[in-house]
């Protein structure tokens, strides 16, 4: 199918591009949210009447999009979810979660900026990106974490995971150095020398 972009769509085009879609890309997504016209005589003259128009609300939109990154960008985040001792979540963290705690925070922003190439599983500071706009973008760092005291720690740099796997060494070595020295101890022939 042939449309009229009616707003930038990355991969796409920009305002005014005539592009050919899937029909259903187009019947499902840009021509129910207005991104889009179909590419017919009478769309293009309304569309280059309605240009200037059009090209000012995408210029307001952008700037309002710019404004509200400056607030966002550069922010962190704090989930806190249950997960196993290797750091793997029991569930995952989704595009949903992550806009509800932005929106908690403060932040106005939908559920579909968020920009996840897949959910998040595991525990640790991961960068997302969030879409405010088609040409306005903003990262933050989501703390995904088992406690508020992990996060903090998490925060600060540490490795939760590496550092919980090397006390846990640390007590085995204890426990097997404690036992060698019983046992040496313990055993008779060792005291005939």
């Amino acid at each position: 199918m042939q449309v009229i972009l009616l707003e930038r769509v990355e991969n796409l085009g920009a305002i005014g591009d005539e592009v050919k879609v899937r029909d259903g890309f187009a019947r499902n997504f840009l021509l129910p949210q207005k991104k889009a016209l179909r590419a017919t005589e009478s769309n293009r003259k309304v569309f280059e009447e309605q240009r200037a128009q059009i090209e000012a609300r995408n210029a307001e939109a952008k700037a309002a999009a710019e404004k509200a990154s400056g607030k966002v960008d550069g922010q962190s985040y704090i989930l806190i979810r249950s997960a196993g001792e290797a750091g793997q979540l029991y569930g995952s963290v989704s595009s949903r979660d992550i806009a509800d705690e932005m929106v908690k925070a403060g932040a106005k922003i939908d559920r579909n900026a968020v920009v996840l190439d897949k959910p998040i599983k595991n525990i640790g500071v991961h960068e997302v990106r969030i879409r405010l706009h088609a040409e306005v973008y903003a990262n933050v760092k989501v703390n995904v974490a088992r406690s508020a005291d992990e996060a903090e720690r998490q925060a600060k740099g540490e490795n939760v995971i590496t550092a919980a796997l090397e006390a846990d060494r640390a007590d085995a070595d204890a426990a097997a150095k404690e036992l060698a020295a019983n046992s040496i101890t313990n055993d008779p022939s060792a005291r005939a020398e």
